[in-house]
């Protein structure tokens, strides 16, 4: 494990000499690290599984399609329904490029927008999955892994995260649910709506309700 340490140290200090941009720019690398401190600032118990969830979120927003809508409305309704605690935060944008939204069950709960509109919004968030383009995630997953390395986080459990994140994309799996102890403080229940939906049609009802 010390020689993944290692490795990824150096691939980190590679990639920030070839990615340094100008000043009034941030580099890649800056927006990777700025993304998780953010995460880390807002979710402190986070672990590497989370920001992984994060990053791989904001490529691939919800990560799959929905091909029964009926039973997908049927569990948030059961999600709404059934939870007792949600997170002070409406919505936050994801990994470091924040092309999608997780967006707080709490909005429909507060009345703040519709249910149809948000399951709405959130249907066709789902069709702009770019999955053609998984393939191209374990070589950006790698670069921003050893930006987080280069950070030397104490983040718990990183080295078993570390591990089963190889495994999972060794299988040709890539979506992780958020950890046991995410799940544990924070009680997340959101849906992932893209940048441009959310901005557009979400935001200003949030906004205009407040």
């Amino acid at each position: 494990m010390i020689k993944i340490r290692c490795k990824y140290i150096v691939l980190a200090t590679l990639f920030l000499i070839l990615t340094k941009t100008a000043d009034c720019c941030p580099s890649p690398v800056d927006k990777i690290k700025a993304a998780v401190e953010r995460q880390l600032r807002d979710y402190p118990k986070s672990t590497l599984q989370d920001l992984y969830k994060s990053f791989f979120q904001d490529r691939f927003g919800p990560g799959h399609l929905v091909n029964d809508t009926s039973a997908a409305g049927n569990y948030l309704r059961y999600e709404l329904n059934n939870s007792e605690s949600f997170h002070e935060r409406y919505y936050e944008p994801t990994g470091y490029e924040s092309n999608y939204y997780r967006v707080n069950l709490s909005v429909i709960r507060e009345n703040k927008i519709s249910y149809q509109k948000f399951f709405d919004a959130f249907l066709r968030s789902v069709e702009n999955v770019g999955l053609d383009k998984i393939s191209e995630w374990k070589s950006e997953w790698s670069t921003i892994e050893s930006v987080i390395i280069s950070m030397n986080l104490d983040l718990e459990n990183f080295d078993a995260d570390l591990q089963m994140i190889h495994t999972v994309l060794e299988q040709g799996k890539y979506a992780v649910h958020h950890s046991e102890i995410y799940n544990s403080e924070y009680h997340p229940h959101y849906r992932i709506i893209d940048k441009n939906i959310f901005e557009e049609e979400i935001l200003p009802l949030i906004t205009n309700s407040l």
